[in-house]
């Protein structure tokens, strides 16, 4: 082991010496673009700014541009073209072994009488879907990797943002405004998409890793609320997720080792001449080959396996017009067995349970075709066929407390097939208006199977058994109107129409934003947005008093979701703004329990590894949101950045039982603190040489503690065991004590000529907090005790790009 150690410490020190010995440069190029017509824009001028003397270029016939021979490291670019507003790309990472290519957008300039100086930019205030007027921002794949704790993930990287909640270390669910994280869509290349974790059950949206490899990925929107037409069938939010192209000039390498996994990812030209290109990423999980080496990620007797995939070919020049092939997938197990545990340790597992084996996996891949055809200059369509599939398959055996004999006590195993034409038209009528005009049309099959041990059988009953399929509809529409550069309109109609119970909805959009100045922003949005349930709902059998099963929720109707939300920007300076936003949403048809009155609601589901609802549901439920978000950040200026988030809200609903209770996610506050700086290091940098990057970036989190209900432990003297009898009156009345958490990351980054390496350490709880996640009841002895969330956890890195 030392010697295998010793050889790859060699080669890395070696690999650095030859890199260093000449001088880093790298190349920018890229294609300028307008946003709404994606028509190519010849003779934009490009400029790099901070250079001395000036380096600038113009784009070709083609909107093409190229700067070579630039220095790596930090490097912001200014474009310029007549009619168009400028744009200001600040502070983007230029290494060396891999080109920097850009996909530019401009957007018209409204020709009014007065003049008014509007400036574009990369700001996160932006979003790159133009219909969005509040609620949104877009990120960087950058951030994914560089806020500590995010471990390359973009849903741990959201939880950074005003109104998001990500107070559970297990897995990456984002609640969003104190709704229920299966409100969130995730869309990717422009389908919607299932889960896209491992271990990620259906209807739920979130696990413990995430399928999506960031450095696949290209600059995404992430939207809150009162979202645009073209979104549909949620309730909270929106993950628009776009893969970048491969490099269509030359071949790049990564390899890189960290928390998510062994990576090794390739991209290049199929054919230059054409500019077609390849990307692929896969993925292995390291977990394994850490836990030998004594990190502990509290799995128990469980070690996390599991393995993914991303990949894009592009073929932008044919004469059909342009393609794309995009696919994605991944698979997971694990099994936590009690009945492997050594009975020596008293540890309780943190996704297992004291008493029972539970073996549980998942598989999912989504990949699609897109065809995109222009009609002159301002018209083009994009049609998309995309198909997907999920499987959730989970094992739990009880154990006898004496013999450990296992006992089946829950069976499922739930596969979803989507197969998806998605369509739209986008016509920009002039400088002032367009508008966009599609549908998606989904077929959906599903292979259902769930049996739950019964008390009363003394055996598995069987809860769900459905083999069949059905389809959902989704028209939409949505306009812009800009009466001057400082006031836009955006409005729209969405509908669906779910083919299995005829239910549909019919959604209006609308959204004003108001330039007050060049400085300030005003806007308002409001949004109906409704929710299909959850597949197992629709089909979960109940028992008849003649002893047949029969299904009585398939004619549950769409959950509904009203937004009202008044938002305020204001840039203090050129890299420092802040943010405000109020909010209040107004949910209805919420399924309830339809057997007895009491506090069940779908609201407080998606937060776990899977869905446990009563067999009969009625969509009677209530609830409502509302809540005030600050945001104050400094945008990456000199290789400084911070980004402090601030959110107070109440999440109210009302069960079968007509009593108002708190939701499950109602943690009433949440404050983030991020902060990091980037130092360089090392040699002179006006003889170009090695260019040495060190960076830090340190993050805290306070919120509320998770919600619990209030019960008492009681003796059964028949099964001589204790239980818990819950005070339903006050579901979710009491709170453990608040959620806090530091994480410290820091980063060296070496530029050689033509590699680029990058040694990474993150540790996460950095200060060892104790947050509470449940709490277990030993069944012999009465005594309760606290199941604590992640310790301490300290995870390398290393990567490296040619």
């Amino acid at each position: 082991m030392k010697k295998i150690v010793l050889i790859v410490v060699y080669i890395l020190v070696s690999i650095s010496i030859v890199s260093a010995s000449n001088a880093p440069i790298g190349t920018i190029r890229g294609v300028i673009s307008d946003r709404i017509t994606k028509t190519l824009l010849p003779g934009a001028s490009i400029v790099l700014l901070n250079s001395s003397p000036l380096i600038g270029t113009i784009s070709n016939a083609d909107g093409k541009f190229r700067l070579e021979n630039v220095n790596v490291g930090r490097v912001s670019l200014k474009v310029i073209f007549m009619g168009y507003k400028d744009v200001y790309l600040n502070n983007l990472t230029l290494n060396t072994g891999k080109e920097l290519v850009l996909e530019i957008e401009m957007d018209e300039n409204v020709i009014t009488q007065q003049t008014v100086e509007i400036k574009a930019s990369s700001d996160k205030s932006n979003t790159l879907n133009k219909m969005t007027s509040v609620s949104g921002r877009s990120f960087t794949v950058e951030e994914t990797g560089r806020y500590a704790g995010s471990r390359n993930d973009v849903a741990r990287m959201a939880s950074n943002y005003a109104g998001i909640v990500g107070s559970n270390d297990a897995r990456n669910d984002i609640i969003i405004r104190g709704n229920t994280p299966s409100g969130l869509l995730w869309r990717l290349e422009g389908v919607d998409i299932p889960n896209p974790n491992h271990w990620g059950a259906l209807s739920a949206t979130g696990g413990p890793v995430c399928i999506l490899n960031n450095n696949v990925l290209s600059n995404s929107d992430f939207l809150t609320g009162a979202f645009s037409a073209e979104y549909g069938n949620a309730v909270s939010g929106v993950f628009d997720l776009k893969m970048r192209n491969g490099n269509n000039e030359k071949h790049e390498f990564l390899g890189q080792i960290g928390f998510n996994g062994f990576e090794l990812g390739a991209e290049g030209p199929i054919n230059k001449k054409n500019g077609s290109s390849y990307l692929i990423n896969a993925r292995y999980s390291t977990l394994e080959v850490m836990e030998k080496m004594g990190a502990d990620f509290g799995t128990g007797t469980g070690i996390p396996k599991y393995k993914d995939f991303s990949m894009k070919l592009n073929f932008p020049k044919t004469k059909l017009g342009s393609f794309s092939l995009f696919a994605m997938g991944g698979i997971s197990d694990i099994e936590m067995w009690d009945s492997r545990k050594d009975s020596t340790k008293t540890k309780v597992d943190f996704y297992g349970g004291e008493g029972y084996d539970l073996t549980n996996g998942s598989n999912m891949i989504a990949g699609g075709i897109t065809h995109t055809l222009f009609f002159g200059t301002n018209t083009y369509t994009k049609l998309i066929i995309s198909a997907a599939s999920h499987k959730f398959e989970t094992v739990v055996d009880s154990l006898s407390p004496v013999s450990k004999i296992k006992i089946p006590n829950f069976r499922n195993n739930f596969v979803e097939n989507y197969l998806t034409a998605s369509f739209f038209v986008n016509h920009k009528i002039n400088s002032r208006s367009f508008v966009k005009s599609g549908f998606f049309l989904k077929g959906l099959g599903f292979s259902l199977s769930e049996s739950i041990y019964n008390n009363d059988d003394k055996a598995l009953r069987t809860a769900t058994d459905f083999n069949g399929n059905t389809w959902l509809l989704q028209p939409y529409a949505e306009y812009q109107y800009k009466f001057s550069d400082v006031l836009t309109l955006n409005t729209g109609l969405h509908a669906m129409y779910y083919g299995l119970n005829k239910d549909y909805s019919i959604e209006p959009r609308a959204g004003l934003k108001w330039n007050l100045s060049c400085n300030q922003t005003l806007s308002f949005g409001y949004g109906m947005h409704s929710m299909l349930n959850s597949v197992s709902v629709y089909f979960r059998q109940a028992k008849m008093s003649d002893g047949s099963f029969k299904r009585l929720n398939e004619d549950l109707t769409m959950m509904k979701s009203q937004h009202f939300i008044l938002g305020y920007d204001r840039n203090l300076s050129e890299y420092v703004r802040i943010k405000a936003e109020a909010y209040y949403q107004y949910l209805s048809h919420a399924a309830v329990n339809g057997g007895e009155n009491n506090y069940y609601s779908l609201l407080n589901e998606g937060a776990n590894f899977g869905y446990f609802t009563p067999d009969t549901l009625k969509a009677t439920g209530t609830g409502y949101n509302y809540g005030l978000e600050f945001t104050l950040e400094h945008f990456l200026n000199k290789g400084f950045y911070y980004l402090m988030t601030a959110s107070v809200f109440q999440s109210k609903y009302k069960g079968s039982d007509e009593i108002e209770h708190n939701t499950a996610f109602n943690g009433n506050y949440v404050l983030n603190v991020l902060i990091g700086k980037e130092f360089v290091l090392g040699h002179n940098l006006k003889d170009k040489k090695v260019r040495n990057i060190l960076g830090f970036d340190l993050k805290t989190t306070y919120a509320g503690g998770q919600r619990y209900t209030p019960s008492t432990v009681l003796y059964d003297a028949i099964n001589s065991r204790y239980y818990r009898d819950y005070d339903e009156s006050k579901a979710y009345s009491l709170q453990y004590k608040d959620y806090s958490r530091t994480d410290l990351k820091i980063v060296f980054r070496r530029n050689g000529k033509k590699i680029t390496q990058e040694f990474g350490i993150d540790i996460q709880n950095l200060f060892n907090q104790t947050n509470v996640y449940s709490e277990k009841l030993n069944q012999k002895t009465g005594e309760t005790s606290y199941i604590n969330q992640m310790g301490i956890l300290i995870i390398p890195q290393y990567r490296i790009i040619f």
